[in-house]
C-alpha cells in the first residue's frame, strides 16, 4: 500500500484530499496542529505537529511515498504570517521529506501567481515553489482557479441586499469544488504533472456570479459597479491602515478579482448547488 502525508489536512481542501487518497486505497497520514473531535478526517494516522517548528516533524514521514501540502494561511487568526507558514513551514516539510527519502512532493499553489507577486500571500507561496523546484525530488505544483468556498463571499453580499463589483464585472472565473479539485490533484500527481492548472466545469463572469446569487435567493438582482480606481486605492491603503489579518486576504482577493482566473475544466459539481446548500444552512 502506498503512503501519503497530507499537510493542511484540516483545511477546506485538505479534508477532501485526505478522503480522495483514502478512497483510492492509499494509507493516509494527516498532519494537524491539534486534534479536533469536531473535524472527522479520512486518515489512517493523525500526526500532531507544528510545521513552523521543524523539530516537531522529525520522523513523521518514515516510509512515506508522497507529501501533499495544502498548507497555508487563508484567513489569519494568530500571530504568524505568510512567510512563517506559506513559505517556511512548507520548507520545513520539504526538508523533512528529503531527509526521509520521500520520492514526490505536491504543493497547492495559486493560479496566475506570476502576476500577483506583489501580494504577500502569493509572494510567499511563489518563493516556496522556486525552492521546491530546485530540490532533488519529483514535484507537482497544483494551481486552482478558486474554491467554491471563496465564492460564498458573493452570496453573503447578495444576502445583505446588494453585490458590489469593481469595474465592469466581466472578469471570468471557473471555480471548483474541493472534492473535484482533490480528484484532479490525485490524477495530476499520478500522471507526473510538473504543473497542473485546474478549474471547475462552469465559467462565470463576476456579473454572472452576482446574478446567480440573487437567482438562488429568489430576489431581484441589485448589483453596483464601483470605479476600478477605488480597488487600486484600496490595495495601496490596506497594508498601511488595516491589520495584517484583514489586509492580507483582502489584497489577494482584490488583486485576483481584477484578472481572469480560468483554467482547464475538471469535475462535475455545480456552483448553484453549493449556493443552495449555503442558503439552506442559513435558514
Amino acid at each position: 500500500m502506498k503512503r501519503v502525508f497530507i499537510a493542511g489536512a484540516t483545511g477546506y481542501l485538505g479534508q477532501f484530499i485526505c478522503k480522495e487518497y483514502q478512497t483510492r486505497g492509499w494509507h493516509v497520514t494527516a498532519l494537524v496542529r491539534k486534534s479536533n473531535k469536531d473535524v472527522h478526517l479520512a486518515a489512517d494516522r493523525i500526526v500532531e505537529a507544528e510545521a513552523t517548528w521543524p523539530e516537531t516533524l522529525i520522523g513523521t514521514m518514515k516510509d512515506v511515498d508522497l507529501v501533499v501540502s495544502a498548507l497555508g494561511i487563508t484567513r489569519q487568526a494568530d500571530g504568524v504570517g505568510y512567510w512563517e507558514v506559506d513559505y517556511q513551514a512548507n520548507v520545513n516539510l520539504l526538508e523533512e521529506a528529503l531527509r526521509s527519502n520521500v520520492t514526490r512532493f505536491a504543493f497547492v499553489h495559486v493560479l496566475n501567481a506570476d502576476r500577483m507577486e506583489s501580494v504577500p500571500l502569493v509572494a510567499a507561496k511563489a518563493a516556496f515553489v522556486r525552492k521546491l523546484r530546485s530540490a532533488d525530488i519529483q514535484t507537482s505544483v497544483i494551481a486552482p482557479t478558486g474554491y467554491f468556498s471563496d465564492m460564498g463571499d458573493f452570496l453573503k453580499m447578495a444576502m445583505a441586499g446588494r453585490v458590489w463589483l469593481f469595474g465592469s464585472g466581466q472578469q471570468r472565473i471557473n471555480p471548483i469544488h474541493g472534492a473535484d479539485l482533490a480528484a484532479a490533484l490525485f490524477n495530476a500527481v499520478q500522471d507526473g504533472a510538473a504543473l497542473a492548472e485546474i478549474g471547475g466545469p462552469d465559467t462565470f463572469t463576476q456579473n454572472d456570479l452576482a446574478k446567480l446569487c440573487f437567482e438562488t435567493l429568489g430576489t431581484p438582482p441589485r448589483i453596483t459597479h464601483l470605479p476600478d480606481v477605488l480597488r487600486r486605492g484600496a490595495l495601496h491603503l490596506l497594508p498601511r491602515l488595516a491589520p495584517r489579518r484583514i489586509a492580507g486576504p483582502a489584497q489577494f482577493f482584490l488583486t485576483a478579482g481584477a484578472m481572469n482566473m480560468t483554467a482547464p475544466p475538471s469535475g462535475t459539481r455545480k456552483l448553484v448547488d453549493h449556493f443552495k446548500s449555503l442558503v439552506d444552512r442559513s435558514n
